[in-house]
C-alpha cells in the first residue's frame, strides 16, 4: 500500500484556495473587496492591505475596519482510469463494490472556513501615517475528502489487483473495498505594521514588514481493506493491520514580508498606485504521529518528521497597481493589475518548478454613492493561472476563473460605515489525460475533468475617530 497511499498526502496543499488571490496568496482582506475587488488605488481603510501609501490621504485621525468572510468551495473532479495490457483495458474503478460497475467517478472536496476575520487601523497625521492589520493573507480554510480521490483509489485498484494475481486468483478477481478520509486544514496568518509618508500634498509612499505565521494540521487514513473473489472460502480477504495507514502532521514556521508602495493623486478625479511584497521564504517544520509503515513509506517522507525536519513553501513575489477614476463626485470607476511570481516561490520537491508562469489578475469595479446612507458598487475580476499538465493533481491544483461581486456600504453616521459584500466564481473546466507505466507491459491511463464552485459572503465595520 505503500505507493497509492502518496496521492492521499498530496492534499497537504489543497486547502489554500477558498479565498481569492494567488496559488497560496489570499487578496479579499477585507468585505470592501467583496463588493469591488479593484481595491488597488482606493483611498479607504482597507488600503492598509491593497494600497498602504493611500492610507496617507485619509483625513487626520484614527481609522478602524473590522471584517468577517465565510468561504465555501467545492471541488469536483470527474476521474476515469484503465490499465492496458496490450489491447485489453482494465476498468480499475469499476471493481469498487460499493460503486459496483462505475469506470467513471466523481469526487469532491469541500472547503469552508466558518469565520475569517481581519482588521486594519490607521492614524493619519498631517503628513505621517502609521498602520497596522491583521489578516489571513494565505489559506483560510478546512478542505475534506470523505471518500478519496481518484487518483488514490487508482492507486489501491491496481496495488489489489496485482496482489490477487500474485497469489495465483487474478481470473477470481471480483473487486476490492476500503475506508479513506483526508482532511487539511491550512492557515497564513500575516500580521503587519508600516509607516507612509506624504511626501507632498499628492504623492505618499510607504514601507512595511508583514510577519507571516504558518499553521497547519493534515489528517488522513486508509483502512478496513478488503479483496472479493469468487475462490470458495476466499470470497472477502481482509488486508492485515500492517497494510493500513494512518498519519497526522502538524506544520509551522515564521515568515516575514517587506513591503513597500507608493501612491499619486493626480488630481481630484484621477489617483494612481503601486504597491510589491517581496517573496516570503517559508520553512514549515513538521511534528508527525504516524504509524510505522507510514514512517517507513519514502512517499511520506515530506510529513516524516524524522526524515524530513522542513518543508519549504514559499509565498511568492507580489506586484500589484491600480487607478481611480471619478467622473464625478458620487461616482469612482476602478481599474487594477496584479502579478504573482509563482516561479520563483521554492516549494518541496521542486514543484515550482512545473509552473510555466506567474499568476495574472485583472480587476474592475465601481462605486456610486446612490444617496448620502447607502453606496452601491460591483466589480469582476479574471484571475489565469499557468500551470503545466505535470503540476495538476485531483488534490493540488488551480483552475483560472472570472470572478463577479457585488454589495453596499451602508453609512449608518459620519463616523460608521457598515459593508456587506457577495462573491461568486465561475470556473473553467479543465482536463488532463495522463499515462503512467506500472510494469513492462502495462499502464494505467486517466483523465481527470476539473472543476469548482466557490461563494462568500462577508460583513464589515468601519470606524473613524
Amino acid at each position: 500500500m505503500k505507493r497509492f497511499f502518496y496521492s492521499a498526502v498530496l492534499f497537504a496543499v489543497c486547502s489554500s484556495e477558498a479565498m481569492a488571490g494567488g496559488l497560496v496568496t489570499n487578496s479579499n482582506q477585507s468585505a470592501s473587496f467583496l463588493r469591488n475587488p479593484a481595491r488597488d488605488a482606493v483611498i479607504d481603510i482597507d488600503g492598509v492591505y491593497t494600497n498602504p501609501a493611500g492610507v496617507c490621504f485619509m483625513p487626520n485621525g484614527f481609522h478602524l475596519g473590522l471584517t468577517a468572510q465565510h468561504p465555501e468551495q467545492k471541488r469536483i473532479v470527474t476521474t476515469s482510469s484503465f490499465m492496458r495490457i496490450g489491447d485489453n483495458k482494465i476498468p480499475l474503478l469499476a471493481f469498487n463494490q460499493n460503486y459496483p460497475g462505475e469506470s467513471t467517478r466523481e469526487y469532491t472536496g469541500t472547503a469552508s472556513a466558518p469565520v475569517v476575520p481581519s482588521f486594519q487601523l490607521a492614524y493619519v497625521m498631517d503628513k505621517l501615517t502609521l498602520s497596522a492589520s491583521m489578516a489571513v493573507t494565505g489559506g483560510g480554510g478546512k478542505c475534506t475528502f470523505d471518500d478519496g480521490t481518484g487518483s488514490l483509489e487508482t492507486l489501491c485498484a491496481l496495488e489489489l489487483y496485482q496482489k490477487v494475481n500474485a497469489m495465483g486468483i487474478g481470473a477470481a478477481f471480483k473487486g476490492y473495498s476500503f475506508d479513506a478520509y483526508m482532511r487539511g486544514r491550512q492557515f497564513y496568518y500575516g500580521f503587519q505594521v508600516g509607516a507612509g509618508y506624504k511626501i507632498t500634498d499628492n504623492l505618499a509612499v510607504f514601507g512595511g514588514l508583514r510577519t507571516m505565521i504558518g499553521s497547519a494540521k493534515y489528517t488522513g487514513y486508509i483502512r478496513d481493506i478488503k479483496i472479493y473473489t469468487s475462490v470458495p472460502g476466499m470470497e472477502v480477504i481482509p488486508a492485515s493491520a500492517a497494510d493500513e495507514i494512518d498519519m497526522t502532521t502538524k506544520q509551522s514556521c515564521v515568515g516575514f514580508t517587506p513591503v513597500i508602495g507608493v501612491d499619486y493623486r493626480i488630481n481630484d478625479k484621477w489617483n494612481i498606485a503601486a504597491k510589491y511584497e517581496f517573496r516570503t521564504k517559508m520553512s514549515l517544520e513538521n511534528s508527525s504521529e504516524m504509524t510505522e509503515k507510514a514512517r517507513n513509506t519514502s512517499a511520506l517522507d515530506k510529513f516524516n518528521d524524522e526524515k524530513t525536519k522542513y518543508v519549504r513553501d514559499d509565498i511568492p513575489g507580489t506586484f500589484t497597481c491600480g487607478v481611480q477614476y471619478s467622473p464625478m463626485e458620487t461616482v469612482r470607476l476602478n481599474a487594477g493589475y496584479h502579478f504573482y511570481d509563482d516561479c520563483n516561490a521554492v516549494k518541496y520537491g521542486d514543484e515550482h518548478k512545473k509552473i510555466d508562469g506567474g499568476t495574472r489578475e485583472i480587476l474592475f469595479g465601481a462605486e456610486w454613492d446612490a444617496t448620502k446612507l447607502l453606496t452601491v458598487s460591483a466589480g469582476w475580476q479574471n484571475t489565469h493561472y499557468d500551470l503545466s499538465d505535470g503540476y495538476m493533481s485531483d488534490l493540488n491544483h488551480n483552475i483560472s476563473s472570472n470572478m463577479i461581486v457585488c454589495g453596499v456600504r451602508l453609512h449608518v453616521t459620519e463616523k460608521i460605515s457598515v459593508d456587506l459584500g457577495y462573491m461568486h466564481n465561475f470556473y473553467d473546466k479543465r482536463t488532463v489525460d495522463s499515462v503512467t507505466p506500472v510494469s513492462q507491459i502495462a499502464t494505467i491511463e486517466k483523465t481527470d475533468v476539473y472543476e469548482r464552485r466557490n461563494d462568500a459572503f462577508a460583513i464589515g465595520v468601519n470606524f473613524d475617530f
